[in-house]
């Protein structure tokens, strides 16, 4: 794995620039569909989306598809695109039919902040922006149309939305660990690893590179998920935007309470390390997937 930046300097520039290039995406998406929809569904939509989060996708995006050589205009639409499918996510996730939340990033959720039939609504509507976005993407045709596969089998039935329903079969019950990683493997990491293969896609690259991405990704992913386990029983709202202790109150299946806390952790030391070994002798420049990739693990919110 490519040493990050300790200090900031470039990287964390480049990281911060993606993210303003995600954000400027997303708020002329969101420009352009003024007065051709409902005021209060679009404002809803724009809750959801601008009010904040890492943007850990649309970084992995931008970092995968530069390691690969990609110009930086290629990974605009997908970095977008799968961020507006991840608030999709966020907003179904938090409706009371499913997790039940008030707060999300440190704001009402959107069926708090509106009512719920705007929230499944603004919710579907994310989601087809996001294809519309990719559908209009400036790379050739074959790119495109795989693109458009990738994140569509991401987030559907084999991808996140499997996952979640996998969560709440499980929700009440032990599993043993395979079970617990697999379901994690596609409600987390799906759209994860997606963000990582997107900027591949978009840059060209071939199948020996992609490869190695994924095998990044895959680790990155199930890491991503465990942190955020320990962090449901270790962080509190405020830091972490969101509700703690959801998890615990819900009796859903977690690494902490499957494994123990000390063996979560131990877990995510193994996943950094299959991690740099996937990046070890990369062609490209990986320095910001590194970065990305000890952010997952050590991240406070």
């Amino acid at each position: 794995m490519a040493t990050p930046d300790p200090a900031g300097g470039l990287l964390q520039a480049d990281l911060a620039h993606w993210r303003s290039r995600t954000d400027a995406t997303l708020a002329a998406a969101f420009d352009a569909l003024e007065g051709r929809t409902e005021p209060r569904l679009l404002a809803a939509m724009r809750h959801a989306v601008l009010l904040g989060g890492k943007r850990m996708r649309p970084l992995l995006t931008y970092a995968a598809g530069l390691a690969c050589g990609a110009d930086i205009t290629r990974l605009d639409a997908p970095a977008a695109a799968v961020e507006l499918v991840h608030a999709y996510s966020l907003v179904h996730d938090d409706l009371p039919a499913m997790d039940d939340d008030a707060l999300r990033r440190g704001q009402p959720t959107v069926h708090v902040a509106f009512d719920e039939a705007t929230a499944i609504l603004a919710g579907d509507a994310l989601q087809s922006l996001a294809f519309a976005l990719l559908a209009d993407a400036p790379v050739p045709d074959a790119a495109r149309v795989s693109m458009l596969a990738e994140l569509a089998g991401a987030a559907g039935a084999a991808g996140m939305c499997g996952g979640q329903a996998f969560d709440l079969a499980a929700t009440g019950s032990a599993i043993p660990l395979d079970a617990l990683e697999r379901l994690h493997a596609l409600k987390t990491g799906a759209l994860l690893r997606s963000a990582v293969r997107l900027g591949a896609i978009a840059a060209g690259a071939d199948a020996a590179a992609r490869d190695r991405l994924d095998g990044f990704a895959q680790a990155l992913g199930l890491a991503f998920q465990i942190r955020d386990d320990l962090l449901d029983i270790e962080g509190d709202s405020a830091t972490l935007g969101k509700t703690a202790g959801k998890d615990v109150a819900q009796d859903k299946a977690t690494f902490p309470a499957l494994l123990g806390v000390e063996a979560s952790r131990a877990r995510l030391r193994e996943l950094a390390a299959r991690m740099s070994e996937a990046l070890a002798g990369f062609p490209g420049d990986t320095a910001a997937l590194a970065e990305l990739g000890r952010r997952s693990i050590e991240r406070a919110h």
